[in-house]
């Protein structure tokens, strides 16, 4: 790293022996800017920690429907998700794709207990996420244990929405599906801050059918009578707005927080 460099301020001009220097401001890691900081793995460090793992990590953009990683690759890298949509599948042994979730700013990808990664992941609208390399990442968690137990919370969150996933797919008709799938974004934007009502659906149909056990068809039908029942309304393709949650609510079981 080269010294910094001496301005010589205006009283200096003519005194030989006055020395008197002021030295340029250190650019601030953009680090402790980052919007989605306060609900990612980064927000348990301290700020000299995260410089250390701010050292380690590169930003990346990803164009929308580029794949970030594919399933059975080497796991070399994990990431922390900071704009945009990804959808994480799986290949079925009959060649269809089984949408397993979405993540959204703040989430993090890539943390697996095996050599490769597990499923594929792709950006649903262009993405920026920061890359560490994951043997560099796993080093800093000996040094700092909140930071793997915040990995350990996050494990914990992906076991308990893949039990979610279970009994959506297992238990559910097609409209109660739909129906908590909506109540899930709700939430979720409520969690991070955002507006929670009308929701904004970044996926298409085919996603949403991918990930709840349907065909396309079937989901358009669900919201239709969702509409027609007076629960919601369909502003644009891309957005719903909740017009009684708490009959959502009833109507699959979930509670509300």
């Amino acid at each position: 790293m080269p010294p910094d460099k001496l301005i010589m301020t205006s009283s200096q001009v003519g005194r030989g022996t006055e020395t008197d220097t002021i030295r340029p401001p250190r650019p601030r890691n953009p680090c402790h800017a980052c919007d989605v900081r306060e609900m990612s793995v980064c927000s348990s460090l301290e700020p000299a920690e995260l410089d250390r793992l701010s050292a380690i990590a590169s930003k990346v953009t990803v164009d929308a429907r580029a794949t970030i990683i594919y399933e059975g690759e080497e796991a070399d890298n994990v990431f922390n998700l900071t704009l945009g949509t990804v959808r994480l599948s799986k290949m079925l042994p009959d060649g269809r794709r089984q949408i397993t979730g979405f993540l959204f700013p703040g989430d993090f990808l890539g943390l697996v207990f095996t050599e490769t990664y597990g499923y594929t992941a792709e950006a649903v609208t262009a993405v920026s996420l920061c890359r560490f390399p994951r043997w560099k990442f796993e080093a800093l968690l000996s040094k700092f244990p909140h930071l793997e137990k915040r990995l350990l919370s996050i494990a914990s969150n992906e076991l308990m929405a893949a039990q979610d996933q279970m009994l959506l797919l297992g238990r559910k008709s097609s409209q109660e599906k739909v129906a908590s799938f909506l109540l899930m974004l709700s939430r979720r934007a409520a969690r991070h801050g955002l507006p929670d009502n009308p929701i904004d659906l970044p996926m298409n149909r085919a996603d949403i059918a991918d990930y709840l056990g349907l065909t396309t068809e079937t989901v358009s039908r669900a919201l239709k009578r969702l509409h027609k029942n007076g629960l919601l309304t369909l502003p644009s393709p891309s957005q719903v707005a909740l017009l009684q949650p708490e009959a959502l609510e009833e109507l699959t079981g979930d509670d509300l927080p």
